[in-house]
């Protein structure tokens, strides 16, 4: 889940996916999110079974809880990103408003995902390490330790690169890439238009700058004239 979970996230940001089309992009995007999706109900299928066959109590820890509510909460995240985003049935205004929700509610799972990972791994280590304990720092600590490190780091990475704003698709991209060919680009016309009025505005100022400039060194000859 954290690593194909982070791929979705990131799938946006790459520089080299900015010249494919923003359909496409956004079927990557939700397969990669189906494919996290389907493996955490597998793990938690699988989770519950090993529970239920060494008589293991279920959902009593607080690995368990944030990891059942992350689950839920991506799968309404899930149903809602296909029902706003990618089928063509939301209003524009609709998939404006709720864009931002969408990206929080996705880092926001994300940073759960990775919480949750964490407190799994040392919740196991406390088990299963008896002898030597994992007070002891035993050789299997240090490596689970070293493990959770690294994933915190990898967490701080998918995040910064995912609220950077020059990590973020350019517009202009999108308008290129779903552009038909020989379309002139829209405001183009209506730029040029005022540019040409812009500058003949210009020429005229520039004249009549010109002309006031040339009386003003008629009246102060005329001055100066009289003044002799």
């Amino acid at each position: 889940l954290v690593s194909v979970l982070s791929s979705a996230i990131i799938v946006y940001r790459l520089p080299w996916t900015w010249k494919c089309s923003k359909l496409l992009m956004k079927f990557i995007h939700a397969g990669l999110n189906t494919i996290a999706m389907i493996l955490a109900i597998v793990s938690m299928v699988a989770v519950f079974d090993f529970h239920n066959a060494r008589n293991i109590p279920n959902m009593y820890s607080l690995h368990s809880w944030i990891g059942l509510a992350a689950v839920i909460f991506y799968s309404l995240q899930l149903v809602l990103g296909f029902a706003v985003f990618l089928l063509p049935f939301a209003p524009v205004p609709l998939r404006a408003a709720l864009m931002p929700i969408h990206v929080y509610s996705g880092l926001t799972i994300f940073a759960t995902v990775i919480a949750t990972a964490l407190m799994g791994i040392t919740e196991k280590l406390i088990f299963s390490l008896q002898n030597p304990a994992y007070s002891a720092s035993p050789p299997e600590a240090t490596f689970v330790n070293c493990l959770g490190l690294l994933l915190v780091i990898f967490g701080a990475l998918v995040l910064w690169m995912a609220s950077r704003p020059h990590w973020k698709r350019p517009p202009e991209v999108n308008a290129e890439a779903l552009r038909p060919l020989g379309e002139t680009p829209e405001g183009t016309e209506a730029e040029s238009t005022m540019t040409d009025g812009s500058n003949t505005d210009k020429s005229h100022l520039g004249i009549s700058t010109e002309a006031a400039r040339k009386q003003n060194l008629k009246l102060d000859e005329a001055g100066q004239r009289s003044t002799m």
